[in-house]
């Protein structure tokens, strides 16, 4: 398969971007996405074509989340459920001209190229994703009885990567999914209750603070989600940031 690439290329924050064009032939429909990038660099290092195009990346199993990518107008590329990582060519048709960006958001500043500083999330689960409380060892936390739809919502919040394609999908770069199931994963289990009301208020005031933009409503966060996180933990973290503000002993767990 051969391609036409029409990468972003950038020096760091500060300077001027702009798309530079490339090919790539002979290309195994098996080969991943980054694979074929690992290609072109390998090419443009052995002809000294330019240098070679940064990229993040990490595991390339769809657990880390740094390989996001912003592929032909969606994150993480044309295929649903998956990471760059998991992307492969086949889902490409053989000519086909492909554009490649970074995330764009005002909390992610490029770094180089395809790689974005993705530190603000870091900075969301330090001020509050986290419980500081004595849960007990782990024969004490199978004694407390948790309901498995419970259970349920809490493992599958927790399934959250911290990738950023909510953020790069969402037309006002609002981290509220991210926020939404980092929350959720937590608050929804017995060990999250002691803080909850103080976890949510301070990881919602960095986020702000951060200079995410607000939620609308669009839910390309949900749709664009590699991890297929829901819209219903916008909607429970909207409820405990309400409720944490006027009544500081009320759980919701809905």
């Amino acid at each position: 398969m051969n391609f036409t690439l029409h990468i972003w290329r950038q020096k760091n924050a500060a300077a001027k971007g702009k798309f530079e064009t490339y090919k790539v032939h002979d290309i195994s429909p098996d080969c991943s996405f980054l694979e074929m990038l690992d290609i072109l660099n390998e090419q443009l290092i052995h002809d000294k074509i330019a240098h070679p195009v940064c990229f993040d990346n990490d595991c390339r199993e769809g657990i880390c989340g740094m390989c996001g990518l912003y592929i032909n107008g969606r994150p993480h590329g044309n295929d649903d459920g998956v990471t760059t990582c998991q992307l492969h060519m086949r889902k490409f048709r053989d000519g086909d001209e492909i554009w490649i960006e970074p995330w764009r958001a005002k909390a992610f500043p490029v770094i180089c190229d395809l790689v974005v500083d993705r530190s603000a999330f870091d900075k969301i689960i330090q001020a509050g994703g986290y419980i500081s409380v004595t849960t007990g060892g782990v024969p004490d936390a199978n004694c407390i009885p948790i309901p498995k739809d419970v259970a349920d919502r809490a493992m599958d919040a927790a399934e959250c990567i911290g990738c950023g394609a909510c953020v790069a999908a969402c037309k006002n770069a609002s981290a509220m999914l991210f926020v939404g199931a980092k929350v959720a994963h937590l608050s929804l289990l017995p060990q999250g209750q002691p803080e909850a009301r103080q976890r949510v208020k301070k990881m919602v005031m960095k986020m702000d603070e951060l200079g995410f933009g607000s939620c609308t409503n669009i839910l390309a966060c949900e749709a664009e989600c590699p991890k297929q996180i829901k819209r219903q933990n916008i909607a429970r973290l909207n409820r405990q940031f309400i409720a944490s503000l006027f009544d500081g002993n009320r759980r919701d767990d809905d």
